[in-house]
């Protein structure tokens, strides 16, 4: 199953960006739904002489159509003659398009391992708990993409699964050898929890602060991008899917 950033909405905050109007310049209509609690993210020309607002509410995203004399909106879908939704691409710019990006981000700036090259032309963000042995079948089935440098894995190391996995996944961020210590650990050699600088414990932490604000719920989770969109794959994938996270058949 191919779940989209759309999925995680609920979970993220979506960014709010600046439109060609300020705040105060919106329609009457719009800015009485901003009192009511929605959030207007961008603004877009749409048919018919109306102005379309890309907009959300508790994380779930909206258009509003407003008249040309910017006396009443219309909150949902627009659609042309042909069934189609006039007003998707304009969600994909302004909504789910940034919010990958931010995701994205948000990966970059978690506690991860890295396993592969750093040159790799492909990165993957797997969650990774020490006592999950998905993860560990993940691993090894990743080894011809890693080991030809097709493909870096970033482990976010999180404790969820048993009652020693942050104290396991704090021992593999704090090794002096963090990459050999998976390289070990996956391969059979399980990892002892260990005492660890508050700081390394406090990784462990914000990594599961990070999967439970995304709804997460397995291990491994993975996200990558596949033609320039955000992508997940919870638990461990099947061949066909294996070989679109890892862009190509193995080496």
């Amino acid at each position: 199953m191919v779940f989209r950033l759309t999925l995680l909405t609920a979970a993220l905050a979506i960014p709010t960006f600046a439109t060609t109007l300020q705040a105060d310049d919106w329609p009457a209509p719009v800015r009485a739904l901003v009192e009511e609690g929605l959030e207007i993210h961008g603004e877009f020309q749409a048919p018919g002489g109306l102005t379309g607002y890309v907009a959300s509410h508790q994380g779930r995203e909206m258009t509003v159509f407003v008249t040309a004399d910017g006396e009443y909106a219309v909150v949902g879908t627009m659609v042309d003659a042909k069934g189609n939704d006039v007003s998707e691409a304009s969600l994909e710019e302004l909504v789910r398009i940034p919010q990958e990006n931010e995701l994205w981000q948000r990966l970059e700036q978690s506690h991860w391992i890295a396993d592969g090259s750093a040159e790799a032309p492909r990165v993957l963000y797997t969650f990774t708990d020490p006592n999950c042995p998905y993860c560990r079948q993940f691993w090894q089935t990743a080894r011809p993409w890693v080991d030809a440098g097709e493909v870096q894995l970033r482990h976010v190391m999180v404790g969820v699964l048993e009652q020693d996995s942050p104290a396991k996944a704090a021992a593999l961020l704090g090794a002096d050898d963090p990459e050999a210590a998976l390289h070990d650990h996956s391969s059979g050699d399980d990892v002892a929890p260990s005492a660890q600088p508050r700081a390394i414990e406090d990784q462990v932490y914000q990594n599961n602060q990070l999967f439970d604000e995304l709804g997460l719920y397995a291990t491994p989770t993975t996200l990558f991008q596949r033609n320039g969109r955000l992508e997940r794959v919870d638990g461990m994938p099947d061949e066909e899917r294996l070989v679109q996270m890892m862009g190509g058949a193995a080496p």
